[in-house]
């Protein structure tokens, strides 16, 4: 909307039109909001609510500086959750004379956030869609658990845009994977509540929208409904927008969620709306999938204490040094790959930074210098970025051709010290590097034309603010702020005067009016007498001769007809001169050629960087995942770690794994982890863990889902030697939580994690499982225990390692000797671990895996390592006493115990 209408016309306009934002509006210098909507504001942000009067009405008012935008457009979006609408002002020049017309440019939402301060340079910002396929219904019909889903992600900070096909079932998994920052759901679902994407996005608190997709269901910013798109991008592969060698095409829920997420984007971005790219597909088969509890369980993303990142897996294996790489890093621990081909190809990478220290030093010196090229290339695609940020592009090409060159420089080293290359070690990295654009013309471009790019450059904003202001001069008294006003030199300026021959020529006038200048000023300082007079320019007195000090010389610019007092103050006084009005415009005429000429050519080389976006984007990827794999690399020194083999069955053979959080944790405290290993195999395919509280059980389920993800993310892993199967899926049942919100007990919580553990799981996932039963009576929850067991091994068929204080399960499953199960629970396997006591008392956790069932918890002792008074724990030690008394004579026999299990198995 363009108006010229009064401002408290404009003002309630916008209100009506966007009735769901808060509204602010730049006036000159700052951003105000009036009205009822003032009184919130102020709120918010705690400034100064005042009035302002309209035809004779006092109206509330509130209002801030426009440096101070972010700072306030941090506290309205992304800690209030609020949409902003931000109108701004344009002057437009109509019969000589300037007037201002405002319009809302954009609208702020947290899922939108485009180059804001407060954007966390570590994480993305993602938008999500989901589509349901009922964007017609009037009452959309809630669809069962298989019934698909479409998802459609975006981060406007980056461009990078994603789709995938889910169903209800898996839609909760999803979402909290990817985490977004804004959902985006059909309108038609306000009307159903309880539909199962509403319940599954509203369980996590996540900021929800309504939308409504285009009513063709087109897409006019990306590819066409049924256009090939791009598989989820991996180290050997990737190419923006290249088409998938097997064709697949978008889903038509996966279509409608597109067009539901680039119909909001054009109705928030407005003005700022960029032509999307393709979306890169991802396939279900193609990543592992950690459903989220394990994603909150195991630590992956944050860390329990706080929520952040502290303690989580990626703080403790991060050792990436770009924010964009850091952020791939996170996408890849949260969604590892399935595809072997792919794990092998970023292992051999890792395998080959791994085997060249000198090599790896280097490239992380030049990474270091890199800036985060997609977020800035993203910038200019949606009419954004300034100078410095042509600096920072042409910066990052330079550290792209020096990580070529060195990697060519040890390529040509080895050549020359072994008299040949050894193909199969280079064959990942040339793989690689050879998808790498040479845009080194881009960088020189920009080299010769923007100043001093190592320090930080004017806005194009800040140009424009300045073009208005000049624009709005009537009188040659009138002067802009701008210390190239105050007739600096060429470091002032944001692109060379060598630029194009125009800006050349205006430099020169420059040049030639700045001598005129210094020689006016010299000869009516020595004319009349006064070394103190100069010749300067301010805002308020526009251009005047200012005299200092003393009163030499004062009398005879009093008496000259040249000169017409100004001001007069005790220590200075100014005057208007005719010439040096004159000769004053000039100035101001050519340095504002100057700023206009130099605003095209920034217009110029915004235009030739959007041209050259997805070479400047591909590039910036592999230097991502060059700096994930040398962190990987860097990792593997560091701690240990060991190369797994990844094989296409349900293999699993770690050899003295651990804990990569643990250990880490135990090392600064000057101790050792205790490594264990794990093996699965057909034969061993269930395990089942029994010890003593506080002996490290809960501690090895975790390590061997996490050894299983890194393995797979392409890392090396925290163990002497593995052995890894393709795990599909991980899941866990792990952890005590309730979930008083949704009137769900502990139990509860874990029966439904269970439950859909049970359901879920296929032969190739991986399970952990700790203390399934507990928080009922021993009856019903060994009852739950056994049938848990029972079921996955007979049913789901997966690898699992399940630990329990239920000793009496050993017996229904029938252990031997040789601490292995009988009958239908044959691949069952059993393990432990113990106390080591002293005679005088003293006792140890041996943390050590062994064969075998540990019949006894040793709950007291934890009980004493936490302090409880020795009176209690001599009270609990004789009832305990007593309680195993009785079940001695009570209880059914271990035989007893092994029938009833038997009899239970399926045939």
């Amino acid at each position: 909307m363009v108006t010229t209408t009064t401002l408290p016309a404009l003002i309630q306009a916008n209100l009506q039109k966007y009735p769901h934002c808060i509204l602010l509006t730049r006036v000159g210098q700052f951003y105000e909001s009036y009205f009822d909507q003032a009184i919130e504001v102020a709120r918010l942000l705690n400034i100064k609510l005042t009035k302002r009067t309209f035809g004779g009405i006092r109206t509330p008012m509130c209002g801030f500086p426009l440096t101070h935008l972010d700072r306030h457009m941090k506290a309205l979006v992304q800690h209030n959750k609020k949409f902003v609408a931000l109108c701004e002002e344009f002057p437009v020049t109509r019969y000589g004379s300037t007037i201002f017309e405002r319009r809302v440019v954009r609208i702020v939402t947290p899922g939108t956030l485009i180059d804001e301060s407060f954007l966390n340079p570590y994480e993305n910002n993602y938008l999500l869609s989901i589509s349901s396929g009922q964007s017609s219904a009037v009452i959309p019909v809630e669809p069962s658990n298989s019934d698909a889903v479409g998802l459609a992600w975006i981060d406007v900070s980056t461009g990078e845009f994603f789709t995938k096909n889910t169903t209800c079932e898996g839609l909760h998994d999803e979402v909290v994977r990817i985490n977004p920052r804004e959902v985006v759901l059909e309108s038609t679902l306000l009307q159903t509540p309880s539909h199962p994407i509403r319940l599954a996005v509203a369980e996590e608190g996540y900021f929800v929208s309504y939308s409504s997709a285009a009513a063709d269901g087109s897409s006019d910013n990306v590819i066409p409904k049924a256009g090939v798109v791009p598989s989820m991008d991996d180290v050997t592969s990737h190419t923006d927008a290249m088409p998938l060698t097997e064709g697949s095409a978008l889903s038509d829920t996966e279509a409608e969620a597109v067009s539901l997420l680039t119909t909001y984007l054009r109705d928030h971005l407005l003005e700022h709306m960029p032509q999307l790219s393709s979306p890169t597909k991802e396939s279900v088969s193609g990543r592992m999938q950690i459903d989220a509890h394990t994603l909150k369980a195991l630590e992956i993303r944050e860390g329990f204490r706080d929520g952040g990142a502290v303690g989580s897996l990626l703080s403790v294996i991060k050792r990436t040094v770009t924010t964009s790489g850091t952020r791939l890093l996170a996408r890849w621990l949260c969604s590892p790959s399935t595809s072997s081909r792919e794990i092998n190809a970023r292992q051999s990478l890792v395998a080959f930074f791994h085997a060249r220290a000198f090599l790896r030093d280097d490239i992380v010196q030049y990474l270091k210098q890199a800036e985060d090229a997609t977020r800035i290339v993203q910038k200019f695609l949606v009419g954004r970025g300034c100078a410095n940020d042509l600096a920072a592009i042409c910066n990052t090409v330079d550290v792209w051709s020096a990580v070529s060159k060195r990697i060519e420089l040890e390529k040509n080293m080895e050549l020359k010290e072994r008299g040949e290359i050894q193909a199969e070690e280079w064959a990942s990295l040339d793989a690689l590097m050879v998808r790498i654009g040479d845009l080194r013309d881009l960088a020189d471009r920009i080299r010769k034309a923007v100043v001093n790019q190592g320090t930080p450059l004017q806005n194009v904003e800040a140009v424009e603010e300045e073009l208005q202001s000049t624009e709005n001069e009537i009188s040659p008294f009138a002067y802009t702020r701008d210390p190239r006003y105050n007739f600096g030199t060429d470091t002032q300026w944001t692109i060379r005067s060598q630029f194009s021959e125009e800006l050349t020529q205006l430099h020169d006038l420059l040049k030639d009016l700045h001598e005129e200048r210094e020689s006016l000023q010299s000869r009516l300082a020595l004319e009349y007498d006064t070394p103190s007079l100069t010749l300067r320019s301010s805002p308020n007195l526009g251009m005047h001769v200012h005299v200092g000090r003393g009163k030499r010389g004062r009398a005879r610019l009093d008496e000259s007809d040249l000169f017409i007092l100004l001001s007069e103050s005790q220590s200075t006084t100014t005057y208007f001169n005719q010439e040096w009005a004159q000769l004053g415009k000039q100035i101001v005429d050519t340095v504002t050629e100057i700023l206009v000429r130099e605003r095209e050519a920034f217009e110029l080389l915004r235009n030739e960087v959007n041209s050259r976006a997805v070479h400047l984007r591909r590039n910036a990827r592999i230097l991502d995942e060059l700096d994930v794999t040398i962190a990987f690399a860097n990792l593997a020194q560091e701690m240990s770690f060991a190369r797994p083999t990844i094989r296409d069955d349900t293999s699993y053979s770690v050899t003295n794994g651990r804990h990569p959080t643990v250990e880490l944790g135990l090392l600064t405290n000057g101790r050792a982890f205790i490594p264990n290993t794990v093996s699965f195999s057909p034969s061993s395919q269930f395990h089942i863990i029994t010890g003593p509280n506080m002996a490290g059980k809960s501690t090895l389920l975790r390590q061997t889902a996490l050894i299983a993800i890194l393995a797979q993310t392409g890392s090396y892993v925290p163990a002497d030697s593995a052995e890894i199967g393709i795990v599909d899926r991980v899941f866990s049942r792990v952890g005590a939580r309730d979930d008083l919100f949704h009137d769900r007990s502990t139990f509860m919580v874990e029966m439904l994690e269970t439950s859909d553990i049970m359901r879920r799981a296929t032969p190739n996932s991986l399970v952990i499982m700790d203390e399934v039963g507990r928080g009922t009576t021993v009856e019903d929850g060994l009852a739950i225990a056994f049938a848990v067991v029972h079921h996955l091994q007979t049913v789901n068929g997966c690898r699992a390692l399940f630990a329990t204080h239920f000793h009496e399960l050993a017996d229904m499953l029938g252990i031997t000797e040789d601490s292995k199960g009988t009958g239908a629970f044959q691949n069952v396997s059993f393990f432990c671990t113990d106390v080591d006591e002293t005679e005088d008392g003293y006792f140890a956790y041996s943390h050590r895996l062994r064969p075998g069932i540990n019949r006894n918890s040793h709950g007291l002792k934890v009980a004493q390592l936490a302090g409880m008074p020795e009176p209690a724990v001599e009270v609990a030690r004789t009832a305990l006493t007593w309680l195993k008394q009785r079940r001695a004579t009570q209880h059914n026999d271990r035989s007893d115990l092994h029938a009833i299990g038997q009899s239970l198995t399926t045939p």
